[in-house]
């Protein structure tokens, strides 16, 4: 535990019930159990909890989506659409898993570290 903690950073929490307008940026992780209406950036991980709902633009190295996100997000490495969640806006990522149940209405584009698209590198190599 110790370890994940000091290669994610600090966790930053903003809880049920809590409502924030601007841009949150953190060198850690970030979990969102209330309202943002802005932009998240988080260096390590990023998760949107049940109840948490975002209007605005989240980028994170992974990020895992249980409540609503009404926006673009890029994931660096791996973006997770847990089974009840709600998300209507473009993703970039280089893995994507959506449980059943999840709900996506907007573009995908999957993208490797380097920023290519999976498509392009395999005709190149």
């Amino acid at each position: 535990m110790a370890e994940r903690t000091k290669a994610d950073g600090e966790l930053s929490l903003v809880s049920a019930g809590t409502t924030i307008e601007g841009k949150i940026k953190t060198d850690g992780s970030i979990r969102i159990d209330g309202k943002l209406v802005g932009e998240v950036v988080a260096k390590a991980n990023a998760a949107i909890g049940i109840t948490g709902i975002v209007e605005g633009m989240v980028v994170a190295k992974s990020i895992s989506v249980a409540g609503k996100i009404k926006g673009n997000v890029s994931a660096a490495d791996k973006l997770t659409l847990e089974a009840k969640s709600v998300m209507h806006g473009d993703i970039r990522a280089a893995r994507l898993v959506v449980d059943e149940g999840a709900m996506f209405d907007g573009e995908c584009a999957m993208t490797t570290q380097s920023g290519e698209s999976k498509e392009s590198h395999k005709r190149d190599h």
